[in-house]
């Protein structure tokens, strides 16, 4: 019986064959996107109907079911199926057993309790299993001991046990359960991959053709990554760029003699979980059970109707100058002039499309899974300018040493990293530096800066002023135009014997003007001026200003304007005589009411003083004698302060009535302006 799980395995496989032979799919062509997808084309030749079979990833499942097409000339496709997400728990679902049953003819034995058996043998025995219990028995001649498997089935002459390990055969009496059991094996022999998933596409036509099956899944972003050579003359107007690629095979199968194309853009790509298994929530309604019936209260009611109803010029061509020749690395011999760049062996096909750029290369690749694979896919002269770039973000005292680059060629240009040699005039050739190109389109400019130009000296200062520019008055509003200026000032020192170009780049303010210099033919980039400036050579300092003005509005109510104000506006130079003079009058009248309005606290003052005099003297008058000459005294000031009082009164309203007429005056006369 020790082998008796293998005899159940060969009758799983006999009851469940597997399926007749399905044509494999060849890989033919591989398209990487920058965009991080990859599209995988397969090719068959079939006759008729055929199923094809294609093994992926279990974590490229998704993705293929998403994006998968057939093309068929000749024929139809019929659909796809693969194993679940879950293939064993699926297949055990509906068997009597689990997989953990299948790890010992005892644990299986032990599960199908019930069950119908024959026990083939010396003993033969046929019943339903009872119980199957391990038990330790001594070994002869002091061999210690063992653990054997008693199995009690329930028989026609009543319970009778065997030793399972003694059985030479057992054997199901259920066709049906003997079927299960062998399912169950092939489902377990088929899950040995299961990391993976192998695709049945069935296709349906007449005569022999060819299929092709494709698909969208996630891939390795490849990489360009480019080759600067700069002349020996500084002058020259182009210089050799090299662009290379580097792509990773990381498919999990090995690319043989595939037509491979690479594409640059960013592509909008979605996932979505297609091959889980979703269900809808559905609302639980309970039982309705016949209980005791509780008839309710009636509380009376009303009748129905009684219920109430309701937004630079072209740049002069660069001195000469030898940008980084000082920073060559000196070797211990001089080397020979090395040959020119070599070419590519190659010529790559290059296209734009709408919002991406296509290489096409010119004969089939091979990359074997998990290689890296570098090839040359642009290899042409290009317009190159030398030049000073300053950007006091990255380097307050001095410029970059910089290329400007033109794309003047049939297609753009990936993104990538630059590395930039210069050849001298003995034809040797040393590196400068590293420079980051972002994508290229055609006929377009990029800056390249590769290296710190410590030849050139910058200082930098930024000062700002605002002054009055116009002034009018309409509907008793000064309406104020200001201007406010800043200036930024750069004096320059570059080397004494090397003229320069010098690119300067300046934040631009929003809301604000390039006054200074000019700002035509000036570039705008990202927020920023790229100002060009020429350094002549020489030992002079030049200075350059960069100047923004905004014009800043502001108001004031004349009525109630503050004096102060409007007595600097109405000597100001910057507003009309007309402006000036009616600011003028304004004042002259806000000097009226304040006038009138003097009076009226001064009314106010003398009374003040009165009433408390009186309240002195009343205080007094209640510690002198009665008909005293001091009493006297002081009941005739008070009858003289009460004539004052009545005085003041009348001085007092004469007041008001001063400043309400001073201030209509004011605002008769505001209300005219304008």
């Amino acid at each position: 019986m020790r082998h008796l799980l293998a005899s159940l395995a060969l009758l799983g496989l006999f009851a469940f064959p597997t399926l007749a032979f399905a044509q494999d799919l060849a890989l033919k062509r591989v398209m990487l996107s920058s965009g991080g997808m990859g599209y995988f084309e397969y090719e068959a030749t079939v006759e008729g109907d055929a199923t094809l079979k294609l093994t992926v990833s279990l974590q490229q499942v998704d993705d293929v079911l998403k994006s998968l097409v057939v093309y068929d000339d000749k024929g139809g496709v019929g659909g796809l199926s693969l194993p679940g997400r879950e293939p064993l728990a699926q297949a055990f679902k509906d068997l009597p057993f689990d997989q953990a049953s299948l790890g010992s003819p005892a644990e299986l034995l032990a599960t199908l309790k019930g069950a119908q058996v024959t026990v083939g043998g010396s003993r033969a025995i046929s019943g339903r299993i009872v119980s199957v219990q391990e038990e330790t028995v001594a070994l002869g001649n002091d061999k210690g001991t063992t653990t054997r498997t008693r199995v009690t089935l329930y028989t026609e002459r009543g319970l009778q046990q065997f030793i399972l390990e003694d059985a030479e055969n057992l054997q199901f009496a259920d066709p049906a359960l003997r079927d299960k059991v062998g399912q169950a094996l092939v489902a377990i022999q088929g899950n040995r991959a299961k990391d993976a998933r192998t695709i049945e596409l069935s296709t349906r036509g007449t005569g022999k053709r060819t299929v092709r099956v494709a698909y969208i899944v996630e891939a390795p972003v490849w990489k360009a990554s480019y080759r600067l050579t700069l002349g020996a003359d500084p002058s020259a107007a182009r210089s050799a760029l090299q662009g290379w690629a580097t792509i990773e095979n990381l498919s999990g199968q090995d690319w043989k003699n595939v037509e491979l194309t690479l594409v640059s853009g960013r592509p909008v790509a979605f996932r979505q979980a297609l091959y889980n298994a979703y269900y809808v929530t559905r609302p639980e309604v309970p039982v309705e059970v016949a209980g005791r019936l509780v008839p309710g209260i009636d509380r009376g009611g009303v009748q129905a109707d009684q219920r109430s109803k309701a937004s630079s010029p072209p740049m002069p061509a660069p001195a000469p100058y030898r940008a980084q020749q000082e920073r060559t690395m000196l070797p211990a011999a001089t080397p020979p002039p090395p040959p020119p760049v070599a070419a590519a062996a190659d010529q790559i096909e290059a296209s734009d499309a709408a919002t991406q750029v296509v290489f096409k290369f010119p004969r089939a690749v091979s990359v074997d899974n998990g290689r890296t694979l570098s090839i040359p896919i642009i290899d042409r002269q290009v317009p190159a300018m030398r030049m000073a770039l300053y950007q006091a973000d990255t380097a307050a005292r001095n410029p970059l040493a910089a290329i400007r680059l033109t794309n003047d060629g049939e297609s753009g240009l990936p993104p990538g990293i630059i590395t930039i040699y210069e050849r001298d005039k003995g034809g040797s050739v040393a590196y400068v530096g590293d420079a980051r190109l972002s994508g290229f389109p055609v006929g377009e400019t990029r800056l390249l800066a590769y290296a710190l130009d410590e030849k050139i000296i910058i200082e930098r200062d930024v000062s700002q002023a605002d002054r009055l520019a116009t002034g009018t008055i309409s509907q008793g509003v000064l309406k104020l135009s200001r201007i406010v200026r800043q200036t930024t000032t750069y004096r320059v020192r570059g080397p004494a014997k090397e003229p320069r170009q010098l690119v300067v780049v300046q934040r631009r303010l929003p809301g604000w003007t390039l006054t200074k210099p000019d700002a035509k033919g000036i570039d705008i980039s990202e927020g920023n001026y790229r100002i060009p400036f020429a350094l002549p050579g020489g030992d002079q300092t030049q200075t350059f200003e960069v100047v923004q003005e905004q014009a800043q509005q502001q108001e004031l109510r004349l009525v109630d304007g503050a004096a102060d104000q409007i007595r600097v506006y109405a000597l100001a130079r910057e507003f009309d005589a007309k402006t000036r003079d009616a600011l003028a009058k304004v004042l002259q009248l806000q000097q009226s009411v304040a006038e009138a309005e003097r009076k009226g606290k001064q009314v106010d003052t003398e009374r003040q003083q009165i009433v408390q005099e009186q309240a002195r003297l009343r205080e007094n008058l209640a510690r002198v004698p009665a008909n005293s000459d001091l009493q006297r005294r002081y009941l005739a000031t008070l009858d003289k302060q009460e004539s004052e009082l009545e005085t003041l009164a009348k001085r007092k309203a004469e007041a008001e009535n001063g400043v309400e007429t001073a201030r209509d005056a004011l605002r008769t006369f505001v209300a005219s302006l304008g």
